[in-house]
């Protein structure tokens, strides 16, 4: 059999094999959040989100929303320095993000059924 044949059939059955993925996986909403990044921010967000009396002050200070601070916990970054992942009831993360040209950290306390969010820096 010649080569040609030969990648012919293997780019037939790829071709087949490709379209059988995508049907299968094609309405599922399957994630690939495998960084340590990506997995604590995604705990976060399936969580239900209560904010302290001194992050709402701030955000109304700053004119940020809830959905600003769910666009990073989409997009932001968790800065494991400044967290302190060694507890044993609700971790604590500091996550940076961008919103409305604004630099924002967050220091949210993550515990089993609820992610608090404790303060909110902005920096311009």
């Amino acid at each position: 059999m010649k080569l040609a044949h030969r990648l012919g059939f293997y780019f037939f059955g790829f071709i087949i094999g490709l379209f059988l993925l995508f049907f299968f996986l094609g309405g599922k909403n399957a994630s690939c959040d495998y960084s340590p990044n990506a997995r604590v921010l995604k705990n976060i967000r399936i969580k239900e989100r209560l904010f302290s009396k001194e992050v709402l002050t701030a955000m109304h200070n700053y004119s940020i929303d809830t959905a600003d601070i769910s666009s990073i916990l989409v997009s932001g970054n968790v800065d494991f320095n400044k967290s302190n992942t060694k507890l044993d009831s609700c971790k604590t993360y500091f996550i940076e993000g961008i919103a409305k040209e604004k630099s924002i950290g967050l220091l949210i306390a993550n515990c089993d059924s609820i992610a608090k969010i404790n303060s909110l820096e902005v920096n311009r």
